[in-house]
């Protein structure tokens, strides 16, 4: 039987996450995507602490151009308040997408706002 997209991103989800912990050094960036917003967090497994997080979704946050556009924001505005926050490494979790199109933005967004991954 064949699995279902959401099944399948699971799938590779769970496979990922049993290899990729977020620590106080290197803590994990972890990024969900729906249809029309893209949320980012960055965790340490350790503790089960979210440091730092940004989404689409913040309050005056412009939503001006393209999806791509607004992720890349988003991943500057992690990495700005990561920063703040005392962080300046972290591991990249793409939660089971492909790293393509809005996931991209989002960490080239992050990188350019000073994170490194």
């Amino acid at each position: 039987m064949a699995l279902s997209k959401a099944d399948r991103r699971l799938r590779i989800k769970r496979r990922v996450r049993k290899i990729v912990n977020g620590t106080s050094e290197k803590p994990r960036l972890a990024v969900f995507r729906s249809n029309k917003e893209i949320y980012a967090q960055i965790i340490n497994d350790v503790n089960g602490q979210t440091i730092a997080a940004a989404s689409s979704l913040e309050k005056g946050f412009a939503k001006e151009g393209s999806k791509a556009e607004v992720a890349k924001a988003v991943g500057k505005k992690l990495a700005e308040k990561a920063t703040a926050n005392g962080v300046d490494a972290c591991i990249f979790d793409r939660g089971g997408y492909l790293y393509h199109g809005r996931v991209k933005s989002l960490a080239e967004g992050a990188r350019e706002g000073g994170l490194k991954f």
